[in-house]
């Protein structure tokens, strides 16, 4: 069944006929759409005005810029920590976000005016810092593509961060990417075990897939660190799981990895989270409570415990001189997880070094 027939908000001057109206009244809205390939899901195609975003002034984050060319995400990881940024859009932070997927879908056009501008100092830009560039709709909107080659032919440092193995069908345009410019790469992945992968971020290629991926990325000469978060109290830290983990990315030859504790975002990640801990493991559902409190971040005695333990499948596994472990002496400072990234994900190398300056018109204080 062709996409176009699924439409159920026409584009603006074309008559309705029966189609249903918007769902929300969101800027940009050019239509709405189904289809039976995503079941359940439905696309808000928009156009934006503005694809670079700037990290506020007093973030931690080792960059300056973002884009995001999704708003939602078809993954539907129960424990996302991006869910709260939704409620912006007027959608919910739980069946909303897995099912409502907002697409930029003139992100590749609307980036080249930004980057052509003279005030554009060619700073590093993030991708997949709140939902994943290479979700399930990539495969049909094909955005990505065009993003990197913008980037790229305009001298600007580039870094992407996913789960989503469709990422492979791009690695000829990042290694031409990476020929012009420092390309960073980075794939999350926190668990071996397919089962609690099914369970905790069912919308996912599996475990097995994404280091399969890695493993590609890293036979194409390409840099590829490992987000190992988020390791899940009672669920994947056991020492099993992390030698398990530990171990199969140093087989696929990941160049650094950073692990963390569950953090638990209060206005969406932390409810959706605790629900789905009462339904399905009900039996630790007081232990979470305990251990979280009432903030986002496990107890100092965890988040220790824990380092330890990660620092030592680590250095069994070669990783013990990687850069980015994110439980380097921070039990008294947290949020230091948060800004440390591995080994291969932040672009290095001479070419394109960030300059200064801001584009006029670009977004301001939001990493969405």
């Amino acid at each position: 069944m062709r996409w176009d027939a699924q439409t159920l908000t026409p584009p603006p001057g074309e008559a309705s006929g029966g189609a249903a109206p918007a769902l929300l009244p969101l800027a940009g809205l050019v239509r709405s759409v189904t289809t039976p390939e995503f079941a359940g899901i439905t696309f808000h195609e928009v156009t934006a005005k503005s694809v670079l975003n700037r990290v506020p002034a007093g973030s931690r984050m080792p960059f300056e810029w973002t884009i995001n060319p999704y708003r939602g995400c078809s993954h539907a990881c129960v424990y996302c920590f991006a869910r709260k940024t939704h409620t912006y859009l007027d959608f919910d932070a739980g069946l909303d976000f897995d099912r409502q997927v907002v697409v930029k879908v003139n992100s590749a056009e609307v980036l080249r005016k930004e980057l052509a501008k003279p005030s554009w100092g060619r700073h590093q830009v993030a991708l997949g810092t709140n939902t994943d560039p290479y979700q399930r709709a990539e495969g049909r909107y094909q955005l990505m593509p065009g993003i990197i080659t913008a980037l790229a032919e305009s001298g600007t440092p580039l870094s992407i961060l996913t789960k989503g193995t469709l990422l492979a069908r791009d690695i000829p345009l990042l290694k031409t990417a990476a020929s012009q410019v420092p390309v960073g790469l980075g794939i999350s992945l926190a668990m071996t075990d397919e089962a609690l992968s099914e369970a905790v971020e069912p919308g996912t290629p599996g475990p097995r897939a994404r280091l399969k991926l890695v493993s590609r990325l890293r036979e194409a000469g390409l840099p590829c660190g490992v987000m190992a978060m988020p390791i899940l109290p009672w669920l994947s830290d056991s020492d099993e799981a992390l030698d398990s983990l530990f171990s199969s990315l140093a087989a696929a030859g990941a160049t650094g990895v950073t692990a963390g504790a569950l953090y638990l975002k209060p206005g969406g990640t932390r409810e959706w989270f605790m629900k789905w801990i009462a339904a399905h493991h009900p039996e630790l559902a007081g232990r979470y409570r305990r251990l979280y409190g009432s903030g986002s971040y496990a107890a100092k005695e965890y988040r220790s415990w824990l380092a330890g333990k990660v620092r030592y499948f680590k250095a069994r596994h070669g990783f013990g001189n990687s850069s980015g472990f994110s439980h380097r002496d921070l039990e008294d400072d947290p949020r230091g997880e948060e800004a440390e990234y591995p080994a291969g994900i932040i672009p290095q190398g001479p070419a394109g070094t960030p300059g200064s300056g801001t584009p006029a018109g670009a977004g301001q204080l939001t990493l969405f």
